[in-house]
């Protein structure tokens, strides 16, 4: 592998992951940017809502020293899309099998414009206190017998059972919660379209990448490409880290 390019502008690569996830399936990415010397954090995203989880993305980012490289997967994609607006070290951003929406869509209108997503027969709903004199709200997770057909498919079963269980609800209200202005309006951004997703959908992933004039790699793969591809999508990290280090 190549060293990373010495540049004066020191960018840090910032991964958000998406629902039913936590960072820790970007373990493979990080490990081929580290042995890069590219320096990267991987952030936690709440999955509570589109407008607070972006803030909590956004205060997060802003508080990484130097320029910023977003890299967001699935609803990940969507919170650096509406958090980047916000914030004035971001230079760049990377879409992993990503919801890349623009201002006023909502990911339910989105995924419901796919052909290729299976995801709502394989959600399952459970509730969660929101507070003593407020009722419960709804929260989702992928059904442990649908999940390596509807989210991992090209990981191993052992893999995808491990996923399965360790998988983060999220709050349905941010599937119908509108977004904002988006930053690819006025930031360069690269694509990684996976052609066997059925989450968000191959189809609406590759519509949205082309709208937002991403520079896109495709692969073969599931919706989690940054675990079965990792040398792919660390290639195009290290492709958009470079650009932006310029």
């Amino acid at each position: 592998m190549t060293s990373a390019v010495q540049s004066n502008r020191q960018v840090t690569v910032a991964l958000v992951h998406g629902a039913f996830a936590d960072s820790s399936g970007w373990s493979g990415v990080i490990e081929r940017l580290q042995e890069d010397k590219i320096p990267v954090q991987a952030l936690v995203n709440p999955l509570r809502g589109v407008a607070a989880d972006s803030a909590y993305v956004a205060s997060a980012m802003r508080q990484i020293p130097g320029p910023v490289l977003a890299v967001g997967h699935s609803y990940g994609g969507a919170v650096i899309t509406n958090a980047a607006t916000t914030t004035d070290n971001v230079v760049g951003l990377v879409y992993v099998a990503a919801f890349a929406p623009d201002e006023g869509e909502t990911l339910m209108d989105i995924e419901g414009g796919s052909r290729d997503s299976v995801l709502t027969e394989a959600l399952r709903q459970s509730e969660y206190p929101t507070g003593e004199d407020s009722p419960p709200a709804v929260e989702l997770s992928v059904d442990p017998a649908s999940f390596r057909e509807a989210f991992a498919a090209d990981v191993s079963e052992k893999d995808a059972a491990v996923m399965s269980a360790t998988q983060r609800p999220i709050a349905a209200v941010v599937f119908g919660e509108r977004n904002g202005p988006p930053a690819w309006r006025k930031l360069r951004s690269w694509a990684v379209v996976a052609t066997g997703d059925k989450t968000v959908g191959a189809d609406v992933v590759m519509s949205m990448a082309q709208r937002a004039g991403a520079q896109i790699t495709e692969i073969e793969a599931s919706h989690v490409p940054m675990i079965s591809h990792p040398d792919v999508v660390a290639d195009v990290v290290r492709t958009a880290y470079r650009t932006v280090s310029r």
